[in-house]
């Protein structure tokens, strides 16, 4: 079975060096950029078959970079990093078309289950975004538990 194709997306060097090591035996070819330009460009030379991209990467305009990578690449399946766990983020980025949330505190654990659960054509979120997601649901506050 062929492995996938990866490109990540972070403007933090630490992170993508991070990721890069945690993935790079995983799957086929990992590819880094820092920014939106690069990231564009990177997609349309590489064809990844996912992208993992920050959700705070420097963009040119307001557009969030989900929004703005399904817009001009709907078939690709994304990924969002982040370090915010509220549910607008969560939300804005299902909208825009991202198929996974993923909490950059638990990337360790989390990227790789989200990477193979997104590329089955599935949604991922970290299991903490979930729990969170439900408290908010149920009027709690994101550290009370049932």
């Amino acid at each position: 079975m062929k492995k996938a194709k990866v490109l990540l997306a972070d403007s933090h060097q630490s992170m993508l060096g991070s990721v890069r090591n945690l993935l790079e035996g995983v799957f086929e070819t990992v590819f880094m950029v820092a920014d939106e330009a690069s990231l564009i460009e990177a997609v349309q030379k590489l064809s990844p078959d996912l992208i993992v991209a920050d959700l705070s990467l420097p963009v040119r305009s307001e557009i969030n970079v989900a929004r703005r990578l399904k817009k001009a690449f709907p078939e690709i399946k994304l990924i969002m990093l982040s370090i915010h766990d509220e549910g607008t983020a969560v939300g804005e980025c299902l909208v825009a078309g991202a198929s996974g949330f993923v909490l950059k505190r638990t990337a360790v654990s989390d990227l790789v289950p989200a990477i193979e659960t997104v590329l089955r054509g599935e949604i991922y979120m970290s299991p903490s975004v979930v729990q969170t997601s439900g408290n908010i649901r149920e009027g709690k506050g994101p550290d009370e538990h049932a």
